[in-house]
């Protein structure tokens, strides 16, 4: 029994080639990948179907790379510090077998996991594919992408044009979908395009110059490693929000900040909440199916005090659809911009990430849900410690995922900043804050101690 790997050299061609800076977006999560050494790979593991070959694979990620600049792209370092994309017409990419006798789906994790490791950047292809082959049948894949390549959505925009190849030729007629990378970086560089990144910049220098200086002290519990991470599971945090939803008309993304917002304030006496939202940025034009890298972060401040949560609701809406509208700028001139403040402020504290990581809000479920099923749902819920780490992109970050009628709420933090009962707590108080406000429209926020604006 055992393993063994072989490879596949997968040669490839495709339209257009060329050098050019790195998009807003590429360089915004370059600049986390080199400020916290994580390699951020996105991708993972896809068990496949019964009578999948290795050779269908070889030609889907022939078809992929050839198909999708972003794929053909790695890149260059000048000796003056600039980092280049540099896209390439045609080349060779390795497609990874292996063969096992063991569990595969194991064999499989430990392949994904290797596939973790940082890309040789300048040197490989931004994917990497392995096969894991168990008694000659193919029962699973794993793909890995640079996240300077893509990102979420230019993965969900990977699957959706996989439906146009055809399996017997392993091409299409179909047009690519959306901007390339080189579009997308000669359009940030036009008049309309620097416009856009100056309106941004400025909308983010507003509230930096308004928001509290200083929002939390240390934690009196440090920890090492340094960041710590609880998921909260919670089956009623999934029907109240969907209630509220359903009252406000909301979208449920919103009903999570506006959680995140009291939860928060009741945990640090402090409000607004402060969070830095992921932008997709695809609602702009060509950028909805582009095989890119196109996500990137923006500010947004939700007042919670003498409010009624649903008011929070509105709030966060009217907050977060601002942080939308500026998540498309240059990453040089925020640079610039947030050093200028911090000469006139000292530290102003906004590094909190707040991400609603499920795909689409679900049915509303507002009318189904009772008071007694609600109660029911309280109980199960059930917390657990994930990683701990010695970085992170983020003081604060928390994520929420879609879970089997439930929600899960991920919250990795600084130890130095927030105890790890404080973690735990913040979990649970947004929790408690969505099932407060599902039967009661005027459930008010109990925060009531706002911070001045200098403070």
């Amino acid at each position: 029994m055992g393993s063994s790997t072989s490879r596949i050299l997968v040669p490839f061609r495709g339209a257009g080639s060329g050098v050019a800076d790195l998009t807003w977006a590429q360089l915004g999560i370059w600049q986390t990948m080199r400020r916290t050494g994580l390699s951020m790979n996105i991708g993972g593991t896809v068990p496949m179907p019964a009578g999948t070959s290795v050779r269908d694979m070889e030609t889907l990620l022939r078809y992929l790379v050839s198909r999708h600049q972003a794929l053909r792209t790695r890149l260059r370092f000048d000796a003056d510090g600039t980092t280049r994309q540099v896209v390439s017409e045609a080349g060779e990419l390795p497609l990874e077998v292996l063969d096992t006798d063991e569990d595969p789906a194991a064999a499989a994790e430990e392949l994904r996991l290797r596939y973790e490791a940082p890309f040789a950047y300048e040197t490989e292809w931004p994917v990497r594919m392995g096969v894991v082959r168990h008694g000659g049948e193919v029962t699973h894949v794993v793909v890995l992408y640079c996240h300077v390549a893509v990102d979420g959505f230019g993965i969900d925009a990977i699957v959706r044009d996989m439906a146009e190849m055809d399996p017997a030729t392993g091409t299409t007629a179909a047009p690519v979908p959306g901007l390339t990378p080189l579009e997308m970086a000669a359009k940030q560089q036009t008049p309309s395009g620097r416009r856009q990144s100056d309106k941004s910049v400025r909308y983010w220098e507003q509230l930096l110059r308004t928001i509290p200086a200083e929002r939390s002290g240390g934690s009196g519990d440090p920890r090492e490693p340094r960041y710590w991470e609880i998921t909260h599971r919670s089956p009623a945090m999934h029907l109240a929000m969907e209630l509220i939803a359903h009252r406000t008309g909301a979208g449920v993304g919103y009903v999570v900040l506006a959680a995140y917002a009291v939860g928060l304030a009741r945990l640090t006496g402090r409000s607004p909440s402060v969070a830095q939202l992921v932008v997709s940025n695809r609602f702009r034009p060509g950028c909805a199916d582009s095989v890119s890298q196109l996500a990137q972060l923006s500010l947004c401040a939700v007042d919670v005090v003498d409010a009624t949560f649903d008011e929070v609701v509105g709030r966060a809406w009217t907050a977060a659809t601002n942080a939308y509208m500026h998540g498309h700028f240059d990453p040089v001139a925020l640079t610039a911009m947030l050093e200028r403040v911090r000469a006139d402020r000292g530290h102003v504290d906004y590094s909190i990430i707040v991400n609603d990581r499920r795909t689409r809000d679900s049915a509303p479920e507002g009318q189904a849900a009772t008071p007694q099923r609600l109660a029911d749902a309280l109980p199960r819920s059930t917390s657990w410690w994930n990683r701990k780490v010695d970085v992170l992109d983020a003081a604060l970050n928390i994520s929420v995922d879609a879970a089997p009628d439930a929600v899960d709420v991920s919250i990795c933090a600084d130890t130095h900043r927030f105890s790890p009962a404080d973690i735990w707590a913040l979990a649970v108080e947004m929790e408690r804050v969505a099932v407060e406000a599902a039967f009661d429209a005027k459930a008010p926020t109990r925060v009531r101690t706002p911070i001045a604006a200098g403070g």
